[in-house]
């Protein structure tokens, strides 16, 4: 029945109010919360800061294969080689944070900052660290005419031929680069750096003998070295390596602690779904426990590694400050 309380009006267009926010509400998420239950809906691009066939890209596509096969979505790798990776950031800080297009993030990635004044992105804001999905070590090595078999040896003779001994890179403020930087000022001698553009054609100048020598990501390295085009001096992680049981490292050679781990991660834009998130990391879990992917990880010498969350975050943010020191330290001017 009617009644004619005073306060029943006020109170019955408040209910009324309060269920129509709450309709609209729940209308405007359920979309969100279906996509990201659906998760995904379209072929998934991870762009890559390097070319075809570099060790980064031989893991992606390993990583992004098995990554098909679980999501049931064509996860497709685009190369964007140049400038440092930086282009492809650049266009996935810009994308829909829909997990539809993600960035090989990557130790490039948590470089740039120190080696430019200014970047078209925030390497930390304008991007969601999602996780980890691999990682390698890079390798000294040789032209097998230079006369040194070990770290001591390397040394000695870097500094009798203080000004003659050259080595290659993939480029300036690469991880090849900057690991030698690296040594060089911790183990005191000088040695001429010769940058190019493709890691391919540097590594095939030190094959000829044009460079002495140079560190390259284990995998870009594992045939040159079984076929004796290289010789091995050692390794960047902090334990000898199954590919090459028979190469020390660096560590165990005298240099306590040194490591330099070439990580491969993937990012979305900043403020990327949380449930698209959660997805991508459970898949990336499954991947990475798989015998087939963990056998071809293994035959390339990439190590697994599915840190995701709050681990990857810490260790991304630790990462750029680590190789911002390295880079002061070497006098590298930004440009």
């Amino acid at each position: 029945m009617p009644t004619n309380h005073p306060e029943a009006a006020p109170r019955l267009l408040t209910a009324a109010v309060a269920a129509t926010l709450g309709s609209l509400i729940m209308l405007a998420a359920a979309p969100a919360s279906a996509a990201s239950a659906t998760y995904p809906q379209r072929p998934v691009r991870l762009i890559l800061g390097t070319g075809a066939g570099a060790a980064p890209d031989v893991t992606a596509r390993i990583y992004t294969a098995k990554m098909t096969e679980l999501l049931g979505q064509q996860f497709v790798v685009d190369n964007r080689p140049g400038a440092g990776g930086i282009i492809g950031m650049d266009v996935v800080s810009r994308a829909a944070p829909d997990g539809h297009t993600l960035v090989g993030c990557s130790l490039g990635q948590a470089i740039r900052p120190a080696m430019h004044k200014k970047l078209p992105y925030d390497t930390v804001a304008d991007f969601t660290r999602i996780t980890l999905y691999g990682a390698v070590p890079n390798v000294l090595v040789v032209n097998p005419s230079v006369p040194v078999r070990s770290l001591k040896e390397f040394v000695a003779h870097a500094k009798a031929n203080d000004g003659k001994f050259r080595y290659a890179s993939s480029g300036i403020g690469l991880s090849p680069h900057l690991t030698m930087e690296y040594f060089k000022t911790l183990a005191g001698f000088s040695i001429l750096h010769v940058p190019y553009k493709v890691g391919a054609q540097a590594t095939n100048d030190v094959i000829a003998g044009e460079v002495h020598t140079q560190f390259n990501n284990l995998p870009s390295q594992l045939t040159n070295i079984k076929a004796g085009r290289v010789r091995p001096i050692a390794v960047t992680a902090m334990k000898r390596q199954a590919q090459l049981p028979d190469v020390p490292t660096f560590d165990e050679s005298g240099f306590k602690g040194f490591e330099v781990t070439v990580w491969y991660g993937i990012c979305g834009p900043a403020k990327t779904q949380p449930a698209v998130v959660k997805r991508l990391v459970d898949a990336t879990n499954k991947a990475l426990a798989s015998k087939d992917l963990l056998s071809k990880y293994n035959e390339h010498g990439v190590e697994a590694r599915d840190w995701s969350g709050e681990k990857f975050d810490a260790f991304y943010k630790a990462e750029i400050a680590r190789w911002a020191k390295v880079v002061r330290t070497a006098g590298i001017e930004p440009e």
